[in-house]
């Protein structure tokens, strides 16, 4: 009878519109990091729009959680809902905690694999927002939500090797004439993987949530 109810109510489609501004600002998170890892002059500015998009997404989460007590009838179960925007929102503190550290010891220069994991910050962002963009009619659109959860993965694995040979090229460069430079580097690097260890569990979530509905 419950279940019968629940499908002739309408739904709280403004989920959905949260989720979607919630993966907006990932991407535009996503891109001030990758300006910031560029160096130079802009790393201050860059940080700042990290911190600005951060707090735009812990606004939509505000909202997310109020919609959920307030709402009677939603897209799917609660839990999942909260769950998603829970990890949407942690992928984004996880780029503050990155452009933090950064502040902290006022780094201004970066190395090629710090960059090229930025960039594919860049992707799994964007790949989130059309995972998200598809989630109102998930059923007819699980092919594709499948191979964006795939190519989300193969981005952690690609990340993964990046984390591991950044970290040995700066070993190799500062083991002796600058131990403080190789330990900032690995904390920089170990937040950069996070980042996409993040990406990880939005997309696992999504996958989730298809697997159940579907």
């Amino acid at each position: 009878m419950l279940g019968l109810f629940r499908a002739v109510m309408p739904k709280e489609d403004r989920f959905y519109d949260l989720f979607a501004q919630h993966a907006q600002t990932l991407v535009a998170g996503a891109n001030a990091l990758r300006d910031l890892l560029e160096g130079g002059d802009g790393v201050e500015a860059a940080s700042a729009r990290v911190y600005q998009h951060e707090e735009e997404a812990d606004e939509i989460t505000r909202q997310v959680m109020q919609a959920i007590r307030r709402s009677f009838i939603t897209p799917f179960d609660r839990s999942d809902i909260q769950d998603l925007t829970t990890s949407l929102d942690d992928a984004i503190d996880q780029m503050r905690k990155t452009a933090k550290v950064v502040s902290l010891f006022e780094v201004k220069t970066f190395e090629p694999q710090m960059r090229e994991m930025a960039r594919i910050i860049v992707e799994a962002a964007e790949l989130t927002v059309e995972a998200v963009a598809l989630l109102p009619k998930m059923r007819q659109n699980a092919h594709r939500l499948t191979e964006l959860a795939v190519r989300v993965t193969q981005i952690e694995e690609q990340a993964d090797h990046m984390y591991d040979q950044g970290r040995k090229a700066l070993f190799l460069a500062h083991r002796t004439d600058d131990p403080m430079a190789f330990v900032v580097g690995v904390d920089i690097y170990s937040h950069l993987e996070k980042v996409v260890d993040r990406f990880e569990d939005v997309a696992n979530r999504i996958s989730g949530i298809v697997i159940e509905q579907v």
